[in-house]
């Protein structure tokens, strides 16, 4: 998941949870913005982690020897 989903979802979910005021038949949208919520800050920890985490010698490799 990339950083900017990551973002995407907390948005979405955040609107769901808090703004959204209309109910469904069998599903409970402030549940699902709050499930959105936790998804999203996970991916967005995992997303950070694995983008700036990592060294330097990570991101480049040399190319194998001929």
């Amino acid at each position: 998941m990339t950083i900017g989903a990551a973002l995407l979802m907390i948005a979405i979910g955040a609107i769901l949870h808090y703004a959204v005021t209309a109910t469904v038949a069998g599903v409970d949208i402030q549940t699902v913005g709050t499930i959105l919520l936790i998804v999203g800050v996970i991916g967005l920890i995992l997303g950070i982690w694995l983008e700036f985490g990592r060294g330097p010698r990570d991101r480049y490799r040399e190319p194998p020897p001929l």
